[in-house]
């Protein structure tokens, strides 16, 4: 199951997020709106805070949890600290993302 996880992390989210940065900042290009715009910026920085905790904390997670499902069983306590810390790595992602949603649709006067 995690390897099935990480295929669709690699191949489907992955670059999922990079075509939404691009077609977003072409429309924020094509309708002449400022990346300085505080929502927008806002957004951008979330962003920015999205990919780095996914690329350098929580894609290393989910490759130690395959090797240590793989070596010591899903009931070492090693595994078990590691599905923690992809547990709360992937909740604190899900709320970085409803964060960028919420300043999509509503575009509040920040």
């Amino acid at each position: 199951m995690l390897r099935g996880i990480k295929l669709l992390d690699d191949r489907v989210a992955n670059p999922a997020y990079g075509l939404l940065l691009v077609t977003g900042l072409s429309m924020l290009f094509v309708n002449s709106i400022p990346l300085t715009t505080r929502w927008i910026l806002s957004a951008l920085i979330l962003y920015a805070v999205l990919l780095v905790v996914a690329f350098f904390v929580y894609t290393p997670t989910l490759r130690r949890q395959i090797a240590l499902v793989e070596s010591t069983g899903a009931t070492s306590p090693e595994y078990l600290a590691a599905a923690s810390r992809g547990r709360v790595v992937g909740i604190f992602l899900a709320v970085v993302v409803l964060a960028i949603v919420f300043l999509m649709v509503v575009k509040p006067a920040i």
